[in-house]
């Protein structure tokens, strides 16, 4: 038991201090190549301007770099690959406990992070560089929405087929098979979370709520005795709170598409593992919300004469546009994100445990 805790922090703590030890290389990087956008502006879901954005943040899109998730992903892996080489170099009874890097728990999510990470690296080099043709600027939402959906569908048959997965935990009602339909529905959460992703507009924000949502799987994992999964989330955790670190107002760096898209589709993966994806709407609500959000808005706008629901979509930039300042709404998004990510496992614990 005791091991198996320090399985879970000992590795959080590496991977947090490997992140603050490396921001400042990561930092000199980018502000020595101007990694960031190279003109301030926001374009909409529907194609369009948005105007009250762009004064808000005119003076917070240039000359910020983009790519800090970079030190989430890199503090992940070196890590992990530190406890592999100790076990490995070091053969103890220690060592090997303490080695989290399993292919039935483990690998996965790992996979999909590296896919997610270097997909979003390329589509910010490309917008930052302004270079590649005809996808200078960056993929356009299609394309990314195209990745995700491939991702998710090798997840899918990957559950579907070689863990011989296909059905979900319903909290206090209990298993739903659902066959091959379970493979669309892996497909449809993946898309749903990375969609949240854009929830990365504020400084401190998107890191605050993604280290509440995987500290939360963390852990639900630890309960359900898989604590390979449950060390990886800590590690996910101390990594994302190592780019908070340098995140929080004002900001040294954004997360960008190299951390929302590698943490949103791992998060995915990492859900179906725990059997607890049917608590996703509350531990990750903030980005559920978010979601809901632009799509409220795009419907309205639609259906009601060009009327909008919202200042400006999504949410937390309505909040902006009402007048909070940006720290406000970040800490009131991070006390809600702890309040549900307490509530979602205790859901989790209690309402799927007895199945």
């Amino acid at each position: 038991m005791i091991l198996d805790v320090a399985k879970v922090f000992l590795p959080s703590t590496v991977s947090f201090t490997i992140g603050i030890l490396t921001a400042p290389l990561l930092t000199h990087f980018l502000y020595k190549y101007k990694m960031w956008k190279k003109k301030a502006g926001k374009v909409a879901t529907d194609g369009r301007a948005t105007p009250l954005f762009n004064e808000l943040h005119k003076h917070k899109e240039v000359g910020t770099p983009k790519m800090g998730g970079v030190l989430i992903w890199s503090s992940v892996f070196i890590t992990i690959a530190l406890f592999k080489l100790f076990s490995v170099l070091i053969p103890s009874e220690i060592t090997f406990k303490l080695n989290f890097f399993s292919q039935n728990q483990t690998w996965l999510p790992l996979f999909t992070l590296i896919v997610g990470a270097g997909i979003g690296l390329i589509d910010d080099l490309l917008e930052v560089t302004g270079t590649g043709g005809y996808l200078a600027g960056g993929l356009s939402l299609k394309k990314r929405l195209l990745v995700v959906a491939i991702t998710g569908l090798v997840g899918g048959l990957w559950f579907f087929t070689r863990l011989e997965v296909s059905s979900i935990l319903i909290p206090f009602m209990g298993e739903l098979e659902l066959g091959a339909a379970f493979i669309p529905l892996f497909i449809l959460v993946m898309l749903a979370l990375y969609s949240g992703g854009v929830i990365d507009g504020i400084d401190g924000l998107a890191g605050g709520v993604f280290a509440c949502i995987f500290a939360a799987y963390g852990g639900i994992a630890f309960f359900q005795n898989q604590i390979d999964l449950a060390a990886f989330c800590a590690v996910m955790t101390g990594g994302i709170l190592s780019f908070l670190w340098f995140n929080i107002p004002p900001a040294r760096f954004y997360m960008s598409e190299t951390g929302t898209m590698g943490l949103t589709m791992t998060l995915a993966v990492v859900a179906f593992l725990t059997k607890a994806v049917m608590v996703l709407p509350i531990i990750a609500f903030p980005l559920f919300a978010t979601t809901l959000s632009d799509v409220i808005q795009l419907l309205s706008k639609k259906y009601r004469g060009g009327k909008k629901v919202f200042h400006i979509a999504p949410l937390h930039h309505h909040f902006e546009a009402l007048g909070w300042p940006g720290y406000k709404v970040t800490m009131r998004y991070w006390v809600i994100s702890i309040i549900l990510a307490i509530c979602g496992m205790i859901v989790a614990l209690v309402g799927l445990q007895q199945y």
